[in-house]
């Protein structure tokens, strides 16, 4: 990892890189998540084109995981192509259904994004918004789904 990179540094004009790599689990288990500069822009990119016009319409927006090192991907449960790997993508702390479901349909007719999946747990209630944005990596795809996991 490179241990060069200040994760104190804004991404955006709301958004501090060190909100995308924190982690309890990382914290926990000793894990170094410190991204790659490849990962910091790939996040930036994220903010500017995804997350600040979310923001603007919604207000203060909680990540609740963002970019994971193969380690912490595989200590949280990650699927092994996840674009957190990749500092593609963010899941985000949803409320209530309805803001949920508000937030989903903003940024499925209004951002330019690859994957925005509303995912909702079942057994405890527990729902996010995962988003991702391929900044270099070919075009976005617009897959856009609602899921019970």
């Amino acid at each position: 990892m490179n241990n060069q990179i200040d994760l104190r540094q804004q991404l955006s004009e709301h958004f501090r890189l060190s909100e995308f790599v924190d982690s309890g689990t990382a914290r926990q288990l000793h894990i170094d998540n410190t991204p790659e500069p490849i990962h910091v822009e790939r996040l930036r990119q994220l903010c500017l084109h995804v997350l600040e016009p979310l923001r603007r319409r919604f207000g203060v927006i909680r990540i609740t995981s963002g970019y994971r090192c193969e380690r912490l991907n595989e200590a949280v449960g990650g699927v092994s192509r996840s674009q957190h790997l990749l500092g593609e993508a963010a899941d985000l702390h949803i409320a209530n259904m309805e803001v949920g479901r508000k937030m989903f349909e903003f940024v499925r007719t209004h951002c330019d994004f690859d994957q925005l999946l509303f995912e909702h747990r079942m057994k405890n209630g527990c729902r996010w918004l995962h988003v991702s944005y391929r900044s270099d990596r070919g075009p976005n795809r617009h897959d856009a789904r609602m899921m019970r996991v």
